[in-house]
């Protein structure tokens, strides 16, 4: 096999995998599942990978390969660190059909590793470290100072709290209502505080 095939081809089972393990769940998703989608042999599949679990690697490195692009091309777009942590807030509503569907793909998974007690589930919780270091360094860059850490971990906290009851109640006014509610905490944040 050529190594451009191979590569593809490797990478077509990564992307695959992730739509499954997203949608079914990791433990539930088989490597069959995997190949069927790509249209590879199980053998063919073997010669990529041995192992679920080095799939799943593969998946995790996939994801914080995407969320590390994504965030840097807001950075590219935007000079503006609120207007980035914005961005962040709106993922809800870009991704908003797949949340109510499947849940956050980020929380989702590490909540299913945690409960496997996995190997892998600190290279998964890497995402959300990705995403907490990201909006601290906004938050800095907002004069935030001391601030900035709890902030982003609100921040984070708060857009799983709706990811997680979106999923449950299938309530799409309940997102955009929160969307507009976080934007304006940030708002509220960052404006200057008058004395009392």
């Amino acid at each position: 096999m050529c190594a451009v095939k191979a590569d593809e081809t490797r990478r077509k089972i990564v992307v695959a995998a992730d739509k499954l393990f997203y949608e079914q769940g990791f433990d539930t998703a088989s490597f069959a599942d995997i190949a069927r989608v790509v249209e590879i042999s199980r053998g063919n599949f073997y010669y990529h990978f041995k192992t679920k679990d080095a799939v799943l690697a593969a998946v995790i490195e996939h994801r914080l390969d995407e969320r590390k692009a994504m965030l840097r091309h807001w950075e590219q777009e935007e000079d503006n660190p609120a207007n980035r942590v914005k961005r962040f807030i709106n993922i809800l509503i870009t991704n908003q059909t797949n949340i109510m569907a499947f849940g956050c793909p980020v929380g989702t998974l590490c909540t299913e590793l945690a409960k496997l007690d996995h190997t892998l589930k600190s290279e998964a919780a890497g995402l959300f470290t990705l995403f907490a270091e990201w909006l601290e360094r906004q938050f800095v860059e907002l004069g935030c100072g001391g601030q900035a850490p709890d902030l982003a971990m609100h921040l984070l906290m708060r857009s799983q709290g709706v990811a997680s009851l979106a999923n449950t109640f299938q309530d799409a006014e309940f997102v955009r209502r929160e969307v507009e509610a976080m934007y304006q905490w940030l708002d509220n944040q960052l404006s200057p505080k008058r004395p009392t």
